[in-house]
């Protein structure tokens, strides 16, 4: 079910089905800065990634004595949400551990993500909760992607990503199976703008670890609209589309990154993993201004 939230400029929808985003309108320009899922490209908006972010080893992971399978970025994004808060300017959404996740994650958990709407920012709290009575292991992260360009007339390599802070950027390299491969390949060198260009996306996503920025904002060289996505806490940043000419960008925040060739499989080992212990609550904010 889709819900929404509106103030004088601004009308985000919301989808039940994985609490996931799929609309940010400025209403007075009917302009649409989210990606509207062309199945013949890429079927999703901004799905929420939980319990892992990317790629698994054979799509599996090693817990105590058992082998379980996830498949890629986790689960959370194909389960029903529970609206469990709905005001003028905020929703929250609600998913629980089940019978269903437990067969490919052990842990008991709830995972709140919430939208609030203020002025021109939307900020999305995710909030993971531990029910369990050990500590459990998981990634989180946000995949949102922006159609580029906004507006007609105007063509993607108008279009940049501006880091907060100057950045020497190597991306991290993913074979053809998803994983991290060792390789990496410089992207920048003591700059802060990387114009964007569809050759980017033939290798996979731009996969960045280490960045001195925890804000980018997306930009044109012919208008001036632009994007700030803020992402504190988050150490891993993902930059990505469909290989071709797509007509949008994703760009992820994430507290967790994909497997990487030869390594353990044991989840407690995996590269970016959280740990939360009985009781406690890891939260991280990911918010979108319009400016």
């Amino acid at each position: 079910m889709l819900y929404f939230l509106q103030n004088y400029n601004f009308k985000v929808g919301v989808e039940s089905k994985g609490a996931e985003l799929q609309h940010f309108i400025k209403l007075d320009e009917e302009l649409e800065l989210i990606w509207q899922a062309d199945p013949n490209i890429w079927a999703s908006h901004a799905p929420n990634l939980f319990p892992i972010v990317g790629e698994l080893p054979e799509g599996t992971y090693i817990y105590g004595d058992e082998i379980f399978a996830m498949k890629r970025h986790g689960f959370a994004r194909h389960k029903e949400f529970r609206l469990i808060e709905q005001l003028d300017d905020k929703l929250v959404f609600e998913l629980d551990h089940d019978d269903e996740t437990l067969l490919q994650y052990p842990f008991k958990f709830r995972l709140l993500v919430a939208y609030k709407l203020e002025n021109n920012k939307l900020s999305v709290t995710y909030q993971v909760l531990n029910q369990d009575r050990k500590a459990m292991f998981f990634s989180l992260g946000g995949h949102p992607g922006f159609n580029v360009p906004f507006y007609p007339g105007e063509q993607y390599t108008d279009y940049f990503i501006e880091f907060e802070e100057e950045e020497t950027l190597r991306r991290h390299l993913l074979t053809d199976s998803g994983l991290l491969s060792g390789e990496t390949e410089l992207v920048l060198e003591n700059e802060r703008v990387l114009p964007l260009r569809h050759s980017y996306f033939d290798k996979d996503a731009l996969v960045f670890k280490n960045l001195n920025s925890e804000m980018v904002a997306l930009g044109s060289r012919t208008n001036a609209r632009r994007l700030e996505i803020t992402f504190e806490g988050f150490p891993y940043l993902g930059i990505w589309a469909k290989p071709g000419p797509s007509p949008y960008v994703c760009i992820e925040p994430w507290c967790g990154i994909a497997g990487s060739e030869g390594e353990s499989g044991v989840l407690e080992e995996k590269e970016g993993i959280n740990k939360l212990a009985p009781e406690q609550v890891f939260e991280r904010t990911i918010s979108i201004e319009v400016l």
